[in-house]
């Protein structure tokens, strides 16, 4: 057993001092102006790169860190947009996302292959030989495509092997996005574990603290009775003070003892969504505050979470002075420091905890099904971190939960069974809609006769709704019957009011043309410059079809004439 121990003792020290290679290059040719962290807290999940500014501006060169080839490329509508994987043979893979677009050879080869399948929307994975790079070569230009909020280079490392994202500032990229600030402490919170009481109450209670002439933040003591763990909401800066990135590591002592520790070196895309358990997630829902918790209430298996005893939660005894002390850390060992003095102490609680009495018990580690009228509600293991109680309700259609602010870890299913007084035409436009107010939005919707299931990630209000309204087109940028001659593209805005766009394509005299989509602007865009009109009068088609297939065609024609 010691033996055993042993080998994983020295296997935790082999993995902790693993060497990067750090001879790549900058991506881009301007200062590196980082606005989006490795790690960094988004909405359900961590960031799994490099935000790099691009001066507001599209079209920047955009170069190859290193040797190797293009091993992947994806154009979607969302997500990254338009983006070039590159395989080195040191083992790694760089990611460059929101393109504008591709350069030279590799520009050819999208098009070919978007003409080729007859979709802007493509994923190709060209073998080792076909599009090689050289360290320095422009292989894209930037943009602000797919699900990017204004221009920038979304820029990752990826472990060939695994597919784990790791920090690029392990590669040498600290040498380029340098950083003297220290983290900034934005707030505190003592969470009561159990029937606890922390400064008078059940709840999760706000503690006050004060900067030091040190620099150090001191909290106001935390007077205990039972269990507490601490959560902190916490920001870092680095090239410029008005972009506020996430923390890097954060180190929690207990009278000097390491007591929890995390750190963004890596993780794989499959843990991304533990972010809902590691941050307060009903204070987010409520508050939009994505307060760190230092503690958790069971196991997850988080592999940014370094250290953990007992799990983060602290139970002070009498007679015994704590001392709490957190160390926010960046890449380059700036930090801030935060003490907090801890001590038991006898109390009545004067903010009580609201306990409902709920008649379901979820236990999180196995399969649950729920029905009530024609509902049901299936929950695989696993679902949610941890046990709780809840309750859920049908009503006039409407699905709902005692608790929209419990975060769901893995899709469950919620089905409406034997719906009656719908014809057919009807029920081949119905989906399971989600509802927010009186918004309505759409989930992805299997059907069997008249029963309908949606696999969903949220404890939502659902209810049943149709679509039977087809997308709409408009705002056509030139006038049937024109000469265009002078025009670089055809534009449209397209758009759905209720299950959203599925597909669309566009005709010129008859062949398939490539139009772009930015579901941003609600535009597609085709470039006059793939040369696939004719001499004289050319006739334009639009298709658009949406998630319940209903569709719009527009047709319009042009004359190019010399």
């Amino acid at each position: 057993m010691n033996k055993l121990f042993l080998i994983l003792f020295l296997s935790s020290i082999a993995f902790a001092q693993k060497d990067y290679p750090t001879d790549f290059i900058s991506p881009l040719s301007i200062p590196l102006d980082v606005s989006g962290s490795f790690g960094e807290l988004r909405s359900n999940h961590f960031h799994a790169g490099l935000d790099l500014k691009t001066n507001k501006r599209e079209g920047l060169d955009v170069f190859a860190v290193g040797d190797g080839y293009v091993s992947r490329i994806k154009i979607s509508t969302y997500g990254y947009g338009k983006a070039i994987y590159i395989t080195h043979p040191n083992g790694y893979t760089t990611v460059y996302g929101h393109l504008q677009s591709a350069n030279g050879a590799i520009e050819e080869y999208i098009r070919k292959i978007q003409y080729k399948q007859n979709s802007f929307e493509v994923e190709m994975f060209p073998n080792a030989s076909e599009l090689p790079v050289k360290q320095g070569d422009v292989i894209a230009f930037s943009g602000n495509s797919g699900g990017s909020g204004g221009p920038h280079l979304h820029f990752e490392f990826r472990d060939s092997r695994t597919e784990h994202v790791v920090n690029p500032l392990y590669f040498g990229f600290n040498k380029f996005a340098k950083d003297t600030k220290d983290p900034f402490l934005q707030g505190i919170v003592a969470y009561p574990i159990d029937n606890s009481i922390v400064n008078e109450s059940n709840k999760p209670v706000t503690i006050s603290y004060n900067k030091q002439a040190d620099g150090t933040y001191l909290a106001s003591k935390v007077v205990v009775k039972g269990k507490v763990g601490f959560g902190i909401n916490a920001y870092d800066y680095c090239t410029n003070p008005y972009n506020k990135n996430g923390v890097f590591k954060v180190n929690a002592y207990l009278n000097g003892v390491l007591y929890y520790q995390y750190d963004f070196e890596t993780f794989s895309f499959d843990e991304s969504r533990y972010i809902n358990n590691l941050i307060d997630y009903e204070r987010y829902k409520q508050m939009k505050q994505r307060v760190q918790k230092l503690f958790h209430y069971s196991d997850y298996p988080l592999s940014v979470i370094k250290s953990s005893k007992n799990n983060g939660v602290i139970n002070p005894q009498p007679n015994t002075s704590y001392n709490y002390k957190v160390e926010i850390l960046d890449y380059h060992n700036n930090k801030a420091t935060l003490i907090i003095p801890v001590e038991f102490q006898e109390q009545n609680s004067v903010v009580l905890k609201e306990e409902p009495v709920l008649p379901y018990l979820l236990k999180s580690k196995v399969e649950n099904n729920y029905t009530k009228e024609n509902v049901s509600v299936y929950v695989p293991e696993n679902a949610f971190y941890d046990d709780f109680s809840f309750d859920f309700d049908v009503k006039d259609g409407v699905l709902s939960f005692s608790n929209e602010n419990i975060p769901v870890h893995k899709n469950i299913t919620v089905t409406f069974n034997n719906v009656e007084g719908l014809t057919e035409e009807e029920l081949s436009k119905t989906f399971i809609a989600s509802l927010d107010g009186h918004r309505l939005s759409y989930n992805n919707t299997y059907r069997k006769g008249n029963t309908f299931s949606a696999r969903v990630r949220y404890l939502d209000k659902y209810k049943l709704s149709q679509d039977a309204t087809p997308p709409r087109i408009y705002n056509v940028n030139f006038v049937e019957g024109k000469n265009l001659k002078n025009q670089k593209t055809l534009s449209v805005s397209i758009s759905d009011n209720m299950s959203g766009i599925d597909s669309y394509n566009g005709y010129l005299n008859g062949k398939w043309i490539l139009m772009e989509y930015d579901y941003k602007t609600k535009k597609l865009i085709h470039t006059l410059s793939d040369t696939m009109y004719s001499e004289g009068r050319n006739d334009f088609k639009v298709v658009v079809t949406d998630d319940m297939q209903n569709s719009t065609t527009f047709e319009s024609h042009f004359f190019m004439n010399n």
